[in-house]
């Protein structure tokens, strides 16, 4: 039910319970006015018949009744009565005048009638009757039995008293009937006018209460244009100076502070949810109440279930205490209890490491932070770290090498060149001798050479480059070594472009080196497959080769400088791809199993660029061979 309708049903029922109750106070006045009215004529009739009663009795001193004796005084009295024209003429006038009257009579001190207006009463004794008192005294309700119950008489008496002692009483009977009977036209009249009373009062509290509540109407489009983001469309209403028009300036003022409000929130919550979507980490925050309120991606990942399906829940129904990882995360949320790099296993058999903190304001807590990474991530990272710093330290120790033997190198060169000179007329053996010593101090430079270049920092050209065209470019570099080990190489690239910013020397030699070695690892020939799409802001590339795969035990020092496994390498190769990606802040990895094959995976950085534009115009082989 409406708000509107309940307030309307509302004030109709408050006015029409007043009007009810002020008219059943009204039906009862007109009640209890009527009977006391009946019975204060009642009481001045008798007072009239008592001082008609007096005045006809005459004074007994002057007549020759015997006053010593009271029967005769009793008798000589009742007689005046009975033969008194006027009283008996009031008598007969009091029930013929007044309607509610059903009889009259006077009585003596022994309740028998010494007059009555039905004269078969006249000496005989007459029963007694309630006194017409107690429906003055009822309430409403007796008030309404007592008159419309069975037919009753009551009586309203007055004390007789001659010749100056106590003779009877003066009656006069009212009963309900013919009480009714006068009532009941004027209480129908009251009772009508009520019912049109209650029923105006209906039709006019709820004529005001819907003109009251009329504005709310108009207040509730307000609200749905400030809603809508709309509240400029409020300025331009005439609003006056009343309440109305003070609320709906408040309504518009609201308004623009919500829209503004929603459009900073909009832009946060787009910049948290880019944010959150780029996290590696799977990050939950919690507020005092231990409600989820923001969800990161990878937590997706992590738990098997969608943000949608998190957000606004407990940490009790997200997770359970029958897995590792829901119970050490309970267990730290019922201590109150942080937890620092824990790592565990989730439902799903991987492993990760979990961290709990509760943030506090004033000392006092106002929500909890958790905090999921995949363990083989981090341990890949710490890797990586790892790698990089023997690169770093080898780097520093090679430079120190090369700069000590490069020097004595230099000096033997030149001093067998003045040997060789001053022995002009040498035997060819001895000839022979020197040349050898000659090629090998010349090959012995050559490698030093290499690792001078190897650990010298690099000034990178970058220049942004459609990485399908650089792999067009290393196949054909490698289809010569391709065609003398009999594999083919297939290319499946993406259809769109895919632009990188890079050194496009560099990152070709990076990528030649993993495609000549997967050559190399194919004596008997097979395929070499080179594949590259998009993914997720990066462009992803996979070298597969079926060759013999790289050893367990050697598959941890593949990145390392000097490290090979084949006869002839020098173990620069795989170091040197290592090294460049870094340079280019991408990333390279490896699957190998023995007798299966190796699948090199490089990750580059997207280019947003001016490529994009030229997508129609670009390449688009999804499947090509070169040609041998």
């Amino acid at each position: 039910m409406r708000r509107k309708t309940i307030i309307v049903l509302t004030l109709t029922f408050m006015v029409t319970v007043m009007v009810s109750a002020f008219s059943y106070l009204y039906i009862s006045q007109i009640l209890r006015l009527r009977a006391t009215n009946v019975y204060d004529n009642a009481s001045y009739l008798t007072q009239q018949l008592a001082y008609a009663a007096t005045n006809a009795v005459p004074d007994l001193g002057s007549t020759p009744v015997d006053t010593g004796n009271p029967e005769a005084v009793r008798v000589a009295l009742t007689e005046y009565l009975q033969t008194d024209v006027n009283l008996n003429s009031m008598l007969e006038s009091v029930v013929g005048n007044w309607p509610f009257i059903y009889d009259a009579s006077v009585v003596d001190v022994h309740g028998r009638a010494l007059l009555n207006t039905n004269p078969k009463l006249v000496g005989k004794l007459v029963a007694e009757r309630p006194d017409f008192r107690q429906v003055i005294t009822a309430r409403f309700r007796q008030q309404l039995q007592l008159v419309y119950g069975p037919h009753t008489v009551y009586n309203v008496n007055f004390p007789l008293q001659l010749n100056g002692q106590p003779f009877g009483t003066i009656r006069i009977g009212v009963s309900t009937a013919f009480l009714k009977d006068e009532l009941t036209p004027r209480l129908m009249h009251a009772l009508y006018f009520s019912i049109a009373s209650i029923f105006g009062s209906l039709v006019l509290a709820a004529g005001i209460s819907n003109l009251a509540l009329g504005p709310l109407k108009e207040i509730s489009r307000n609200l749905d244009s400030v809603s809508a983001g709309h509240p400029e469309a409020l300025a331009g209403d005439d609003l006056g100076h009343d309440e109305y028009g003070l609320v709906t300036l408040k309504i518009a003022n609201l308004g623009r502070q919500m829209r503004d409000s929603k459009e900073i929130f909009s832009a946060l919550k787009d910049n948290v949810d880019q944010l959150m979507s780029k996290l590696q980490d799977g990050l939950m925050l919690f507020t005092r109440d231990l409600r989820v309120v923001l969800v990161s991606a990878p937590v997706e990942r992590f738990l098997g279930r969608p943000r949608r399906e998190l957000l606004g829940r407990t940490v009790n129904e997200v997770f359970s205490a029958d897995s590792l990882l829901g119970a050490v995360v309970l267990e730290a949320f019922e201590r109150r209890r942080p937890v620092l790099q824990r790592e565990v296993e989730t439902g799903g058999g991987r492993r990760v490491q979990v961290s709990l903190d509760f943030v506090q304001e004033k000392s006092t807590q106002i929500g909890a932070l958790l905090i999921i990474r995949d363990a083989e991530s981090v341990h890949r990272i710490e890797d990586e770290i790892e790698m990089s710093r023997r690169l770093s330290a080898s780097g520093r120790l090679t430079r120190g090498v090369a700069h000590e033997v490069k020097n004595p190198i230099n000096a033997i060169v030149l001093h067998l060149q003045l040997l060789q000179n001053k022995l002009a007329q040498v035997d060819p053996d001895t000839r022979r001798h020197m040349d050898i010593i000659g090629s090998e101090i010349h090959r012995l430079d050559r490698v030093v050479q290499v690792l001078v270049d190897f650990t010298r920092p690099r000034d990178l050209h970058l220049e942004e480059v459609d990485l399908r065209r650089l792999l067009e470019d290393v196949a054909l570099l490698a289809a010569p070594e391709a065609e003398q080990h009999g594999v083919r190489i297939e290319r499946t690239l993406s259809a769109d472009t895919l632009p990188i910013k890079a050194d496009v020397d560099l990152m070709k030699q990076a990528i030649l080196n993993v495609v000549l070695n997967g050559v190399q690892s194919m004596p008997e020939g097979g395929v070499l497959t080179i594949a590259a799409w998009r993914d997720e802001g990066v462009v992803t590339t996979e070298v597969q080769d079926r060759g013999s795969g790289i050893p367990r035990e050697a598959q941890d020092r593949v990145f390392e400088l000097y490290f090979t496994t084949k006869k002839e390498g020098t173990g620069i190769g795989l170091a040197q791809t290592y090294q460049i990606l870094q340079w280019h802040y991408g990333s390279v990895e490896f699957e190998s199993e023995e007798g299966q094959g190796t699948t090199f995976r490089f990750r580059i950085p997207l280019a947003t660029s001016g490529l994009e534009a030229d997508h129609d115009a670009a390449p688009q082989s999804a499947l090509s061979k070169p040609g041998a």
